[in-house]
């Protein structure tokens, strides 16, 4: 039997939110300046999504502080910046470690519908 997981986002209502549903929450979240959003799965999962709205960084852990996996674009030059967390840091990372922001909203999607990876995403695992 398939259980799928439900998922939440962090600082916002405890309704979970739909796989249809999580781009729009995504992207009014990103009108408003905020860039870093979490998710949180019925079962414990996470999934972090920080962009600079033209790259974003999809990460996926088992629980809070426990291994994870994250989008990748392989072979992709230079580093983006802008990607400013809920603290007000700003970060940069190389574009390798990052996706197109329509990439990410698709992985994102497909996680929060399936619980899992899309089969045509890259993505490594960071344990």
């Amino acid at each position: 039997m398939l259980v799928i997981e439900s998922w939440v986002i962090n600082d916002d209502s405890p309704v979970p939110v739909s796989s249809t549903g999580v781009v729009e929450a995504l992207r009014s979240r990103i009108d408003s300046g905020q860039l870093e959003t979490w998710l949180t799965s019925s079962s414990g999962r996470l999934l972090a999504f920080v962009t600079n709205a033209e790259r974003a960084m999809v990460v996926l852990l088992e629980g809070e502080g426990g291994p994870g996996e994250h989008a990748v674009d392989p072979g992709t030059a230079g580093s983006s910046d802008g990607f400013i967390l809920s603290n007000g840091q700003g970060d940069e990372y190389p574009d390798e470690d990052t996706v197109p922001i329509r990439e990410a909203f698709r992985i994102v999607e497909h996680i929060v519908g399936t619980g899992s990876w899309p089969a045509d995403a890259r993505w490594v695992a960071d344990r």
